[in-house]
């Protein structure tokens, strides 16, 4: 039984009132749930990640491996998907970028000079030309055979295994959807931006189905404090926001409550330290501390049911010890 056919992290729709559009979500939501949690088995280990994210009373955290497993493989490849599929995490966060002859590619940079024997500007190459060169590993070693991965590539080796957050993405966003809606993965496709409530709502009034959307929240700097209070204003209530911060204080104290007073669910990032606080707060000061608690610890006391992180395979052991990861 398939139990997720609509973008349930999606709010925007610009044919409905936003009160309406928020009772649907959230309707859906529980209605989606309430059937799959009758069945004793998932279909797929996407279904069972989904509900999760979906159950307002879960206390399962969704791990997010950030580019992949970069420290054994180059940095979405396809064998650092693979890697993080076999530790068991739930999302593979990749990052997207358009050949000249528009095909949608895995890359973080605009370039290929980092993370490949060659040096150019994607956009301005051929996806054949691309092809004549292989990836690099984290320290700068060439790779025999591996090949800059295509999104179509990417997806099929995600599909119905774990969730994919795509990046630096929603400037492609009807290339993606229309490539999902052929691979049947939309429902497990997560795009998250900072654009306003209207402007979100206008580009996916243009798609019969949406990939999952998600605001990003910089809660110590002005536009993301606006957007914020925008979706506060209006009432929409996302699934879940991805908040980063600089510095910890009354900023983010307010905004992490008026998350959980208004019932969405709470994203980190432990990667670096200007997204969660500063030094001492990242996923290097938990593998140095005598206890990766110790780091960790605070963002399940803040109520955090998704983590992007840096180091996955310690994060799952430590949530695994608390019994907050499967």
């Amino acid at each position: 039984m398939v139990c997720f056919d609509r973008p349930l992290l999606l709010t925007t729709n610009t044919d409905f009132n936003m009160k309406k559009l928020i009772y649907f979500c959230l309707a859906a939501a529980a209605m989606v749930f309430a059937s799959c949690a009758q069945q004793s088995q998932y279909a797929t280990r996407v279904e069972k990640i989904l509900a999760e994210i979906n159950d307002p009373n879960s206390e399962y955290v969704v791990v997010i491996s950030h580019r992949g497993d970069w420290r054994n493989w180059p940095e979405n490849s396809i064998p650092a998907i693979e890697s993080i599929i076999k530790m068991g995490v739930d999302m593979m966060e990749l990052d997207v970028k358009m050949t000249k002859d528009s095909v949608l590619v895995l890359m973080h940079d605009k370039n290929i000079d980092r993370m490949t024997n060659g040096k150019g500007y994607i956009s301005d190459m051929t996806y054949d030309s691309l092809m004549t060169f292989n990836l690099k590993r984290a320290h700068n070693v060439k790779t025999d055979s591996l090949k800059i991965p295509t999104l179509r590539e990417a997806l099929l080796c995600c599909k119905d295994r774990i969730l994919v957050n795509v990046d630096h993405a929603y400037p492609y966003y009807k290339e993606i959807v229309e490539l999902t809606e052929e691979l049947g993965v939309t429902g497990q496709v997560l795009m998250k931006g900072k654009s306003s409530v209207d402007k979100v709502a206008e580009d996916m009034a243009k798609h019969e189905n949406n990939l999952l959307y998600m605001p990003i929240i910089d809660i110590n700097k002005p536009k993301g404090q606006a957007l914020f209070a925008e979706y506060q204003e209006k009432g929409v209530v996302p699934m879940a926001y991805e908040v980063c911060w600089q510095k910890n204080g009354k900023e983010m104290d307010d905004c992490v409550a008026r998350i959980h007073e208004t019932g969405s669910k709470l994203w980190v990032n432990t990667f670096w330290p200007s997204v969660c606080g500063g030094f001492g707060n990242d996923d290097d000061a938990a593998l140095v501390a005598a206890d990766p608690a110790d780091v960790y610890g605070q963002y399940i006391e803040m109520g955090a049911t998704m983590i992007q992180t840096d180091r996955p395979e310690m994060l799952l052991d430590y949530l695994r010890s608390i019994g907050r990861h499967d």
